[in-house]
């Protein structure tokens, strides 16, 4: 059982290093400098501190869910510190804003603190070459660093980080004109392979998750929602649920104030001295339930709701030429309609958070993605300051976007205040696959008026889907916003004179979050699948009709339309259109495509995807049996993130894509009747298996000295289509809708 040690945040700021410690942040925080420990003299909001030992520490602001983060954001201090990895300790950050958004979401980490971090470890070079030249009397100028040693060149006296380390916490921060990165010729780390910094503790069970989370006194908790969204008890009889050996009580949970939002969902607690004895104390609870507002809510209807929403005209959101005019010229149009239903996050291991309120204060224990998002609900459930709600981040097991919503947390900060002791709440699969904020289900309809070669003169795309805020700003929200129908709709990048991107109202009935690619799983899909469908249509290669519609090299236009760029300047992010045509040739190349040839039930699917910055080809092959039954021999996918921190993780990530994208795209879906979620578990919501993922997946990195981009989620939405598109080419088969089992390939 892991103990948990209570650590203040300023105690956390203080205690992670020792008297005579050199400590130094990212020059972007230092506006909030303080000193918290008068055993340090220099300690601002710390990421990085050298220890009189030469021990090196690095904070690690950004969660740990498989990604890497706690090994690739470490490396960008130390490499910029000549820091030896071997004396490098990484050290997990409590939620605090002084470190910066520490929202480990929307594949943005790398790309949002390149430079901050690397100049954090600059800083930290800079001033141990001044100690050194001090100790020297020499000029600074004279010295430099080797690995984890400042040398004097002209004598090639010698003196370790260690030794340099009190003497450097005495010195001021150097400017930024005056600690200079490192060229790129001289990175140490960055660009190079490195395995991840908990290999070890993760392959031999030492790895604290938040499962494994425990302080003494604690009681555990499961908490029974209302089956509908917005549901409330009416009445609940816990007679036989507190027969049950080790229950001890049941407390109500009040339901929550529209938009949902991070907000407990309500319902009944049941608390327990263990785990097993809190889940069934609930299967025990009578509870007779008010359903509310979402009681008819039903999925199959919803979904004829939403197409018959998307062969309407709707809100235009970028516009390029005529396009009504070509239509009513053209000789042939081609209509196809696309559907995606809802999507469960799934992650290994389900939500769990412990919390223990006292004095005013809250410590919490929990796998969040976003420990500023914990601070700021619990801050508003409990009503107490932010700064009074200390979170301990354990390793995820597996997050996709849904640890970044922490209901859960609150949930356990509520329970723990009206008890007076500190509880565990532990969500099922079941809770976490009916209760959690599901990826939106989406209806797009296309149409395009073709030339006499099959080429799209005219091009009309429409987005029918439950918008994000419906969840989090506006209950009454039915229109996308332009954050997510930036996510490959409003971008798509096709050269044609004619072009209408639409968007069509929706409502939600459930909560809607993101989930790993977001909206670009359904926007990819159907874009990438009707460019396929044309070009098959016109009997043309697909892989020469994509090139073709990329078109020739140039930076998208996107002026005059509301585009976020996920939160990118434009400028140094814009939309080129010669990188996604350079991944789709290289891919081509890799996959050998053209020579390796679609037969019988055997066919080859290609696709093309701008995401999170990145720009991503991947192309597909299947094999169908006679039953019906798919394969995967094969996948390859190329990749341009720009400036790569460590390749191996990044190869990594876009592997486990593949594997991602294969249960969306197999099974996943999501449905409801009388507005309650009808999956529940692994057998009726099936993740692939191994013997269903593809046999090979080989993933190359462009080598590239543009800015680093995403690389979590890209790899989604072009697998995806390309795994339909190769369905098609061996079978005849159009996917049109999701999931592809339910269709039928005999």
């Amino acid at each position: 059982m892991n103990r948990i040690e209570r650590v203040s945040r300023r105690g956390f700021l203080g205690s992670v290093f020792s008297a005579g410690a050199l400590v130094l942040a990212g020059r972007v925080l230092q506006l909030h400098a303080e000193t918290s420990s008068k055993s340090v003299t220099f300690q601002p909001n710390v990421y990085l501190g050298i220890e009189p030992t030469g021990k090196v520490i690095i904070v690690a602001h950004r969660s740990e869910m498989g990604t890497g983060n706690r090994t690739s954001l470490p490396m960008l201090v130390a490499d910029e510190l000549d820091a030896d990895w071997k004396m490098v300790t990484v050290e997990q950050a409590i939620g605090d804003p002084r470190y910066g958004s520490q929202n480990t979401d929307g594949s943005h980490s790398v790309r949002e603190f390149f430079d901050v971090l690397r100049e954090a470890g600059a800083s930290g070079r800079v001033m141990l070459i001044q100690a050194a030249a001090q100790r020297w009397k020499v000029a600074p100028t004279e010295c430099e660093t080797a690995l984890h040693t400042v040398v004097h060149r002209p004598s090639g006296r010698r003196l370790a980080y260690g030794e340099l380390a009190a003497a450097a916490s005495k010195l001021p921060v150097p400017k930024k004109e005056d600690a200079p990165l490192k060229a790129r010729s001289a990175w140490r780390y960055v660009g190079k392979d490195m395995h991840l910094y908990d290999l070890a503790d993760i392959c031999t069970g030492k790895a604290i998750y938040g499962m494994d989370a425990h302080i003494d006194g604690m009681v555990y908790a499961s908490v029974e929602h209302p089956p509908v969204l917005g549901g409330k008890v009416k009445s609940c009889d816990d007679k036989e649920a507190l027969k049950v050996a080790g229950v001890h009580q049941t407390i109500p949970i009040d339901p929550f104030k529209p938009p949902p939002a991070f907000q407990p969902l309500g319902g009944v607690a049941v608390i327990a001295d263990n785990t097993w004895s809190a889940f069934q104390g609930r299967k025990k609870l009578n509870i007779v339930w008010d359903s509310g507002p979402n009681a008819e809510y039903d999925s199959t209807q919803y979904k004829d709701e939403l197409r018959s929403t998307a062969r309407k005209s709707g809100h235009v959101i970028r516009n390029e030429g005529n396009v009504d005019e070509a239509f009513a010229k053209a000789g042939q149009a081609i209509e196809a309609e696309y559907y995606v239903p809802l999507l469960a996050h799934a992650p290994m291991e389900p939500e769990v958070a412990v919390a223990d309120v006292r004095d005013g204060k809250v410590t919490i224990w929990t796998c969040t993605q976003n420990p500023q998002a914990v601070q700021a609900i619990v801050s508003a459930q409990l009503s107490i300051p932010k700064e009074n709600v200390i979170c301990h981040v354990t390793l995820l097991g597996g997050g996709f976007g849904r640890k970044s919503k922490p209901d859960y947390v609150a949930e356990a900060a509520v329970l723990s205040k009206k008890l007076g002791r500190p509880v565990k709440v532990v969500w099922s699969r079941e809770d976490d696959i009916k209760f959690g904020y599901f990826n939106a289900v989406a209806a797009m309809y296309m149409k395009a008026a073709v030339s006499e070669k099959g080429r799209p003169e005219a091009w009309l795309q429409r987005s029918v889907f439950p918008p994000i805020p419906s969840t989090f700003d506006d209950v009454n929200a039915v229109y996308g916003d332009a954050g997510h129908l930036g996510q490959g709709w409003t971008d798509v990048p096709f050269d044609i004179s004619n072009l209408r991107v639409e968007n069509g109202p929706a409502r939600s009935h459930v909560r809607i979050g993101w989930l790993r690619s977001v909206a670009n799983i359904y926007h990819g899909f159907a874009v990438q699948s009707f460019a396929d469908e044309l070009a098959h249509r016109a009997g043309r290669d697909p892989l020469e009709y994509l090139l073709e519609l990329i078109g020739r090299d140039r930076v998208l236009d996107l002026k005059n339309t509301s585009y976020t760029n996920y939160g990118a300047s434009y400028d140094v992010y814009p939309v080129d259109t010669a990188r996604l045509r350079r991944v789709t040739q290289m891919v081509a190349e890799k996959a050998q495509w053209g020579k390796r040839k679609s037969g019988h039930r055997t066919g080859f699917g290609i696709a093309a995807h701008r995401s999170f910055l990145t720009y991503v080809a991947t192309i597909v092959e299947v094999e169908v049996t006679d039953q019906g039954q798919v394969h995967i021999p094969r996948v390859d996918t190329v990749v341009d993130a720009g400036t790569i921190v460590n390749p191996d993780l990044t190869r990594a990530q876009f592997e486990g894509a593949v594997v991602f994208g294969t249960s969306v795209a197999r099974t996943g879906e999501i449905t409801a009747t009388k507005g309650a979620i009808n999956q529940s578990n692994f057998n009726n919501y099936p993740v692939a298996r191994i013997n269903e993922v593809p046999r090979q997946t080989n993933v190359y990195l462009v080598d590239s000295t543009a800015p680093p981009a995403g690389v979590g989620e890209p790899g989604v939405p072009p697998f995806i289509a390309a795994f339909c598109n190769a369905i098609f080419a061996a079978t005849g088969t159009r996917i049109r809708d999701l999931p592809v089992g339910k269709q039928k390939l005999v």
